[in-house]
C-alpha cells in the first residue's frame, strides 16, 4: 500500500467558495512557509562577508524574503553562509557551528575561496573547499561574489526548499542524524578524528627500512667517533 495520497487533477470547488479555498499539497505549503522564513547566521570568514553585509543592507533588502533577521546564535539559525577563505585553524570552528545548528539547515559556500581555496589553493594553511568537512547545498562563484550573485544563491536555496517532499527529508526519521566530525589541527595539517585508530595502528607497525637506516647512521657516528 502506497503512503502517497492520490489527488485528482481537477477538484471542483463550489461557486460560493471560489477565491476562498485553495487546494494544494502539504509539502508545498510546508516548503512555502520555510523558504520565506530563513534566518542566516550572522557569521563572516573573510572579505566575502562584506558582500554578505551589502546584500543584507537597504539597497538589496533581503527582508523581502524574510531573511533580514540574522542570528548571532547557531541554535537559532538555519542558513550558514561560509563567506571567505577557510584556514585550517578556522575549519574546526565552522564545523562546530554547523553541528550546533538545528535541522533543517542549509549551507551556502560563498566565493572561490570557500568553494575550492581560490587564489590560496594548495597554500600551507588553507583548505581546498569547506565541502571537505560539511555538506554544501549551494555554491556561489566569484572573488568576491556580488550581492546580486549571493541573492541568486538565496533563490536557489528557496527553490531547493520548495521542492523538498515532507516525507522524504532527512530530518524526519527515527535515527539521529550523525554530527559532522570536527577535524583536529595536529601539526601542519587537519586530521579526521575517524582516522585516529588507523593512524595509531600504522604508527605502531615496525618500519624495517627506517630501523635499518637508523642503525646505519648510528654505526657511522660510532666509526667517526673512533
Amino acid at each position: 500500500m502506497s503512503d502517497e495520497v492520490q489527488v485528482p487533477d481537477e477538484v471542483e470547488v463550489p461557486e460560493d467558495l471560489e477565491g476562498n479555498v485553495f487546494i494544494t499539497s502539504l509539502s508545498k505549503v510546508y516548503g512555502w512557509g520555510r523558504k520565506y522564513s530563513l534566518w542566516p547566521m550572522f557569521f563572516g570568514v573573510a572579505c566575502c562577508a562584506i558582500e554578505f553585509m551589502a546584500a543584507s543592507a537597504s539597497r538589496f533588502d533581503t527582508g523581502r524574503w524574510g531573511m533580514d533577521l540574522a542570528r548571532a546564535s547557531p541554535r537559532q539559525a538555519d542558513l550558514l553562509i561560509v563567506s571567505g577563505t577557510v584556514t585550517k585553524k578556522m575549519a574546526p570552528k565552522i564545523v562546530t557551528l554547523y553541528n550546533q545548528m538545528a535541522e533543517p539547515k542549509y549551507v551556502i559556500s560563498m566565493g572561490a575561496c570557500a568553494s575550492g581555496g581560490g587564489p590560496f589553493k594548495e597554500g600551507y594553511n588553507v583548505v581546498s573547499g569547506i565541502d571537505q568537512f560539511i555538506p554544501v547545498d549551494i555554491y556561489v562563484p566569484g572573488c568576491p561574489p556580488t550581492p546580486e550573485a549571493l541573492i541568486s544563491g538565496y533563490m536557489a536555496v528557496h527553490d531547493k526548499i520548495q521542492n523538498e517532499q515532507i516525507n522524504k527529508v532527512r530530518w524526519y526519521r527515527k535515527d539521529a542524524i550523525p554530527a559532522a566530525p570536527v577535524p583536529l589541527l595536529g601539526g601542519p595539517d587537519l586530521i579526521d578524528p575517524r582516522q585516529i585508530p588507523e593512524i595509531s595502528a600504522a604508527a605502531r607497525e615496525p618500519q624495517p627500512e627506517t630501523a635499518e637506516a637508523e642503525a646505519d647512521d648510528l654505526q657511522q657516528v660510532a666509526e667517526e667517533t673512533v
